[in-house]
Formats: C-alpha cells, sequence, structure tokens
C-alpha cells in the first residue's frame, strides 16, 4: 500500500514527539522519513523508534533534514522553531506547528511563512480543547449582558515540569471569550492582597502546577445565583500526538495560510 504522507517530526526525541512517532507508526497512511533532534542531543543515532517505546523504525534520530516530506510536525522547544520554520520554508514543506510558549517575533515569523507554505499553527492540538474553546465562545456571546453580570475565569492544571504560565492554550481560551465580549476586556493573572471588588470584563487566569498533569482547564462562568464550569482534561499526551496527525492529514491539499485547529475541525 502507498504511504499518502512522508511524515518528518522535529523535536522527535521529546516526550510529544514520541507520541507522534508511535502513533504514525500504526498509521498506514503515514511513513516516517525523518525523526530530528537538535545537533548536540545526546540520543542522535538511536533508533526513533526503539526511544520512543516501540518497535524499531529503522530510522535513526538525527540532526538532518530530509530532502522531502510532504509535513513536518515540530514538538521541540521555541528556541528551535526558528530554524524549523525557514527549513520548511527552504522545502516548501507543509507545517503543523505545535510548540507552545513562541515569543510575538516567533509568531510574525510564521506568519510570513505561510505567504509560502501551509501551516496549522494552535496552542493545543487536542480536538477536545478547540471544540470546548468553540463551546466557551457560545456560552460568553449568549450570557454577556445577563442581569448583574457575568463573571468568567480560567483555572489550568498542568505537570511541574512546565516551564510557561498561564499556558498558550489558557491564553487562547481567554483571546476568544474576549471576542464575544463587549468593550475592552482586562486580562489579570492571579489576585494579592487587597485587590478590592471584582471588575466587570475581567478575565481571570490561575495557573496549577502538580505533578505530570499532561493539561487540563476549566472555564468558570459566575453569574447571580447559578454558574456554570466547563472542564477539558487530557489523561495523556496522546490527544496533543493524534490531533497533530489529523492537522498534518488536512494540510495535504491546502494552499499557502496560516490555518488553525477551528479550520482543520470545520468550526
Amino acid at each position: 500500500m502507498n504511504k499518502s504522507i512522508q511524515l518528518a517530526v522535529h523535536g522527535a526525541a521529546g516526550r510529544m514527539g514520541q507520541r507522534v512517532l508511535a502513533l504514525a507508526a500504526e498509521d498506514s497512511a503515514i511513513e516516517i522519513v525523518a525523526a530530528i533532534e537538535h545537533a548536540a542531543s545526546p540520543k542522535l543515532g538511536v533508533d526513533a523508534g526503539l526511544n520512543a517505546g516501540i518497535s524499531a523504525l529503522d530510522l535513526e534520530l538525527s540532526a538532518d533534514w530530509p530532502a522531502a516530506a510532504s509535513c513536518v510536525i515540530d514538538f521541540s522547544l521555541p528556541v528551535a522553531v526558528d530554524d524549523c520554520i525557514a527549513k520548511c520554508v527552504e522545502t516548501k514543506t507543509p507545517l503543523v506547528m505545535a510548540t507552545t510558549g513562541l515569543t510575538e517575533i516567533q509568531k510574525a515569523l510564521l506568519h510570513d511563512a505561510a505567504k509560502t507554505i501551509p501551516i496549522v499553527f494552535a496552542p493545543s492540538m487536542s480536538m477536545a480543547v478547540n471544540l470546548t474553546m468553540k463551546v466557551t465562545q457560545q456560552i460568553t456571546e449568549t450570557l454577556k449582558n445577563v442581569p448583574g453580570g457575568l463573571d468568567i475565569e480560567i483555572l489550568e492544571r498542568h505537570h511541574r515540569f512546565k516551564a510557561d504560565a498561564p499556558s498558550g492554550t489558557a491564553l487562547r481560551f481567554g483571546e476568544l471569550i474576549a471576542e464575544k465580549m463587549d468593550g475592552d476586556v482586562t486580562h489579570l493573572h492571579g489576585r494579592e492582597g487587597e485587590t478590592g471588588q471584582r471588575t466587570r470584563n475581567e478575565i481571570g487566569y490561575h495557573a496549577i502546577r502538580v505533578g505530570d498533569n499532561p493539561g487540563e482547564h476549566t472555564i468558570v462562568f459566575g453569574m447571580l445565583g447559578e454558574r456554570i464550569e466547563v472542564n477539558v482534561a487530557a489523561s495523556n499526551r496522546d490527544c496533543y500526538a493524534s490531533g497533530a496527525i489529523v492537522a498534518a492529514k488536512w494540510l495535504q491539499d491546502k494552499s499557502a495560510g496560516l490555518y488553525s485547529m477551528f479550520d482543520v475541525l470545520g468550526l
């Protein structure tokens, strides 16, 4: 059977890169053509499959980019993103950018690259998270003018090793919710001391770092007399890896442009 997608994984030795490799290896439509790591990685030369805890792929972790691929999935680190974007533009390769914590300059690089290649960029590749984002927009739009006012708080939980806070997903929830609110919105990160009463059109963010939690977000919509809480939680990292693979497949017939998981899911 001919493989329809020749996939390169950038950040292949990391936790997420390993899960992308493991799931892609089971997909009959995908041929893994490269497992890319940084040049100083001690994992270089190790079989990418064995490193990911699956059967050998006969493909070594390498700092070399493939001569050709039909998509790159990037689950690396912000410091490695610039080179990945440049390589994809140079080789005209579609890109799924799943690395979080990017700077505004790096986001601008993605926008420029999207003039040349198709890119899916989202702070979360989880299909459930993106559907939940759409639901929270609908709740906000429906209840934003409820008598007594609507209070919105975003709580996110991640593992103790996560380096950025709040998560990119939490910030994206806030951005999307703010789009549906009237007037200027204040984004408040935590509270301490004599803060005074809560202001209107305020979104509060609270970052919790515990154990090995792979990601959980709770959006609280508080009103006088009632409350809605929307929770989406991952039990392992495979939801992010599988979402990235779905995005890679979706990109195959797309023209240059910057797309989101909303586009991938038809939301």
